[in-house]
C-alpha cells in the first residue's frame, strides 16, 4: 500500500482511506474501511469507489474489512492495457490485486456492470469466496435497436482518441444531473458534483467508453448454473437502466439465489438509501460469509 494516487483531489470522499497500488497491468486506486473477513465491493460503468462512500463504511461497522477499487480506467485507477477492458480481463486483474494485497474475498458486492464482475470472479476464484450480493446487476443485453446500436457506438467512440476529451469538456453538471435522474434515482447534489467531476476527466471517460466497447457477457450468463454459493440480488423498482425483472430473471438461474426488490429506489439505489440496502446486506453476510 501506498499514498493515494497524485491526482486524487483533496476533498475527493474518503481520501484518507485511498492508496495507490500497483498490480500489473495497471495502477490501482483503492479504498479500504474496517477490519474482519474481507468483502470487496465493484462499482458499475462510468462509476467510481465514490459510489459506496455511504455503504462500503456501513458494511465495514458491522466487522468487515471493505476494499473498494476503482475500476481500470475509471477514477483514479491507471490503466495499464486499454484492451484489458472486458468482463473477463478486469476479473483476472481484480484476482491479481487481490493477491497483491492478500485480501482473497470471503464476500463480493457488485453493483449493475460490477455485480456481473462479481458473478464472474467467483467462476474464477472457485471456492474462495461464499456470498455474493448484486445491485441492480447488468445481466442482461440491450433490447431491439439499442441491441446493436448502443455497442456499435461504444466501439466507435472507444476508436477515437478525440472523442473522450470533448465529451468531458462539453458535458456540464446539469446534464449529468439529467443523466443520473434518467436511470430512476434521486442522487442528492454531492453525488451529481462527483459524477460531473468524474466525467470531466478524459481518462475515466475513455475507460468507461472501453468497457463498453469490450464489454460480453453470454460466456457468463450461459454459466450462471455453475455459480454454486447464496447469491442474494436486490433490484430497484423504479431501476430504468437495468429492469428488476433482469435480476429477478437471473435469479431463477442461480442455483441459491433470492430476489429482493426494492420499491422506490432506482439504479443508483445504494446511493439513494445506504441504510436501507446495508439492512439487508448484512444479515445475509452474517449467515453466509462469516
Amino acid at each position: 500500500m501506498s499514498a493515494p494516487p497524485a491526482d486524487l483531489p483533496a476533498d475527493w470522499p474518503h481520501r484518507d482511506a485511498s492508496a495507490e497500488v500497483a498490480s500489473a497491468p495497471h495502477r490501482w486506486h483503492v479504498q479500504s474501511f474496517g477490519a474482519g473477513p474481507d468483502v470487496w465491493m465493484l462499482h458499475g460503468a462510468g462509476a467510481s469507489a465514490h459510489s459506496f462512500r455511504a455503504l462500503g463504511p456501513r458494511i465495514a461497522q458491522a466487522g468487515w474489512r471493505v476494499s473498494v477499487p476503482d475500476l481500470p480506467g475509471h477514477g483514479f485507477t491507471r490503466m495499464g492495457q486499454p484492451r484489458r477492458s472486458g468482463l473477463r480481463p478486469i476479473a483476472e486483474d481484480l484476482a491479481r490485486l487481490m493477491a497483491t494485497l492478500d485480501r482473497p474475498p470471503v464476500a463480493l458486492i457488485g453493483h449493475s456492470a460490477g455485480g456481473a464482475l462479481a458473478l464472474e470472479l467467483v467462476r474464477l476464484l472457485g471456492p474462495g469466496p461464499r456470498a455474493v450480493v448484486t445491485l441492480n446487476a447488468a445481466l442482461g443485453h440491450f433490447r431491439g435497436v439499442a441491441g446493436w446500436l448502443f455497442p456499435m457506438l461504444a466501439r466507435l467512440l472507444a476508436l477515437s482518441p478525440l472523442v473522450p476529451p470533448v465529451f468531458a469538456r462539453s458535458t456540464g453538471q446539469a446534464q449529468v444531473a439529467r443523466l443520473l435522474a434518467g436511470t430512476g434515482s434521486e442522487v442528492d447534489a454531492e453525488g451529481v458534483a462527483l459524477y460531473a467531476r468524474l466525467i470531466a476527466r478524459p481518462d475515466h471517460v475513455a475507460g468507461a467508453l472501453g468497457m463498453m466497447a469490450q464489454w460480453r457477457l453470454d460466456p457468463l450468463l450461459a454459466a450462471l448454473g455453475e455459480v454454486r454459493l447464496p447469491v442474494l440480488m436486490l433490484a430497484g423498482a423504479r431501476d430504468r437502466a437495468v429492469p428488476p425483472e433482469v435480476s429477478q430473471a437471473a435469479a431463477r438461474r442461480l442455483p441459491q439465489a433470492e430476489c429482493t426488490t426494492l420499491a422506490g429506489l432506482g439504479h443508483l439505489m445504494h446511493e439513494e438509501a445506504p441504510e436501507a440496502v446495508a439492512r439487508l446486506i448484512l444479515p445475509f453476510l452474517e449467515r453466509h460469509a462469516r
